[in-house]
């Protein structure tokens, strides 16, 4: 048995692929800790896991909510720079307090959400074997994939290579904030500085719950990089009540925002008004969002929280900010989709959704219902796109998830060694 300790943001978004790992492992007799904000720790009991929380200070109880109410407001950069802001904390928090807890609890292996910033340093520091987890779009930099912050399509042009490097320097410099914690923690403990973000994620696994053929051409991804497609929990989630006999007869018209950018009252307004003369029921979440929206165009089905899994096995389209669980929720039902990305790395899975053919893309600074209403027709009446979800859909059901994720999980620790894809 090993005792694993998860570092991963209290986000929902992070926690859902990093429960369902994390329920495989204990079947297999591991011992799981959550280590992130204390928001997280009802969830993580809940689930059977134990708990250790980070950052009290920075994140006391609460703070998450709070934090999740600013972002859920904020587009494009100014949304970026809150992040960045979440996440340079959250990486002081890290560097701060997870030496001492892993050493306390004996934890003999670290899995590291990708976005942690500072949890690969603390590995570093006590020789503790970690593997990364890409919970969001794969950050792995490679000057070939265009940022993941951008809407920008894929090429293997030269302009389209010097456009990414552009766009690189760009984030590297709203990114610095977060880079100056982790550079100031590895000096001081006498670590070598990373000359390429790429060093900071595992020498052992890297597994991200994309299928590969959801992700653009790569070139430079290390052998030990694994695509084993999206994970879920074994268990049924908890129930969530919802008005199932208001449902019509009508092909259904499914719009999530997810989680974080669902405050955007506009963006709701503006799918309303699109689906209104459309042959198809329109059914809004707000992502358990407690604001209440003002009386809408087509008196659509809105509900502050929706048993997604459930209605994407009626959906007939999916309107979403492109968020990955999304996403590969909707690929994994074989719903095709209508992506308005918001912030963040909506933008880069918005990408992946065009080049992949599962769907339209509509920039939010671009949005109009008459946009917006022309792209939902396209995707309900054009065959290609449900032929493309079911290539999709077919490639999630044949890449190993959350068993496959926990095999190489199991092989990295238990061999010490590098395990090839």
């Amino acid at each position: 048995m090993t005792h694993f300790g998860i570092i991963c943001p209290a986000e929902s978004g992070h926690i859902n692929t990093m429960f369902p790992l994390a329920q495989e492992l204990q079947k297999r007799g591991h011992r799981l800790t959550l280590i992130t904000m204390v928001d997280a720790q009802a969830k993580a009991l809940a689930a059977g896991l134990e708990f250790k929380p980070i950052g009290v200070d920075l994140f006391p109880l609460g703070k998450l909510t709070e934090d999740l109410a600013v972002m859920g407001k904020l587009s494009g950069t100014e949304a970026l720079k809150y992040a960045v802001q979440f996440f340079k904390n959250n990486a002081i928090a890290i560097l701060i307090d997870v030496p001492k807890i892993i050493e306390e609890e004996n934890i003999e292996a670290l899995l590291i959400d990708q976005s942690c910033s500072g949890g690969s340093t603390v590995a570093e520091l006590l020789g503790v074997p970690f593997i990364t987890i890409c919970s969001a779009v794969v950050l792995n930099r490679e000057v070939g994939v265009p940022p993941f912050n951008t809407l920008w399509p894929y090429s293997p042009t030269i302009w389209a290579r010097l456009r990414n490097q552009i766009g690189y320097k760009i984030l590297d410099r709203l990114a610095q904030p977060i880079r100056d914690v982790t550079i100031e923690y590895r000096q001081r403990w006498n670590l070598p500085q990373h000359t390429d973000i790429n060093q900071a994620y595992s020498p052992l696994a890297q597994i991200s719950q994309q299928p590969a053929e959801f992700e653009f051409p790569r070139e430079t991804l290390p052998q030990w990089f694994h695509f084993t497609g999206p994970y879920h929990y074994s268990a049924p989630r908890e129930p969530v009540p919802f008005p199932w006999e208001k449902l019509t007869q009508q092909p259904l018209i499914y719009a999530s925002m997810g989680t974080v950018q669902n405050r955007l009252i506009e963006v709701f307004e503006t799918i309303a008004s699109a689906c209104v003369g459309l042959d198809a029921q329109l059914v809004i979440t707000l992502g358990g969002s407690t604001e209440s929206l003002p009386e809408l165009p087509g008196n659509p089905l809105v509900v502050s929280y929706a048993p997604q899994l459930e209605l994407l096995r009626k959906a007939a389209l999916t309107i979403t900010h492109a968020g990955m669980n999304t996403t590969l929720e909707c690929l994994t039902n074989g719903v095709p989709m209508v992506a308005i990305p918001i912030a963040n790395d909506q933008p880069g899975i918005a990408a992946r959704i065009a080049w992949t053919g599962v769907g339209e893309v509509i920039p939010f600074k671009k949005l109009t219902s008459e946009k917006l209403k022309k792209a939902i027709r396209k995707v309900l009446t054009e065959d290609h796109y449900k032929a493309n979800v079911l290539r999709l859909q077919q490639a999630i059901q044949k890449a190993g998830g959350v068993s496959q994720a926990a095999d190489i999980i199991e092989k990295a620790v238990t061999t010490g060694e590098p395990v090839l894809a």
